[in-house]
């Protein structure tokens, strides 16, 4: 047994697998992040009973359903993937943590960030033109619900880092290192925390 089905297992949820069913250009497959990253950063102290997550590109709800359960943050996953939203659904149901995780059928474009939310969580889940929108609601939410508001950007390609590295209104905190994890790095497996300064 993996180290993953263990996890899943344990959280009663069903996660495992790649879903490319309708990825395109702009909206990428869904694969869920390794359990060995997100009880890193479970453990990083960004995540306690006082957040709340927002997951873009939830897919299964892996990231949601684990962070609500190990750091009882609440979670809102959110996926445009209507079979991959039933998965989802699904593992809310059955899972340990369920009641602490909102799942939402939504378009990220359009999607209006909850006053709440103070986590961000994204494992490149579509194309740098879709993330300048979704940055820009998360902005428009800061300004009009001041609080400290974190993202989280693991596995981030080439085009997300350029873009940060230039937006205005972000600012790097860490990067939390996770390519010991694994037994072969290309050392992409990291986790790029910023957070939207005034």
């Amino acid at each position: 047994m993996t180290i993953d089905s263990e996890w899943d297992n344990i959280l009663s949820i069903r996660t495992t697998g790649r879903d490319d069913s309708i990825a395109d250009l702009v909206r990428f497959p869904y694969e869920p992040t390794d359990y060995c990253v997100l009880e890193r950063l479970a453990n990083s102290g960004y995540f306690t009973k006082r957040n709340t997550l927002l997951d873009y590109g939830c897919g299964k709800g892996r990231v949601d359903f684990f962070l609500a359960s190990q750091t009882k943050c609440h979670a809102i996953g959110i996926e445009y993937n209507p079979r991959l939203y039933e998965r989802a659904l699904q593992n809310k149901e059955q899972g340990a943590a369920g009641g602490r995780v909102t799942i939402e059928l939504a378009d990220a474009t359009e999607y209006e960030v909850p006053a709440a939310v103070d986590r961000v969580f994204f494992f490149n889940p579509f194309s740098v033109e879709i993330l300048r929108l979704v940055l820009g609601h998360l902005q428009q939410s800061y300004r009009e619900n001041p609080r400290e508001m974190l993202l989280f950007f693991y596995y981030p390609s080439e085009y997300y880092r350029r873009y940060l590295e230039a937006a205005e209104n972000f600012e790097a905190v860490e990067t939390i290192f996770c390519g010991d994890l694994f037994p072969k790095s290309d050392g992409r497996e990291e986790v790029l925390v910023y957070k939207i300064a005034s």
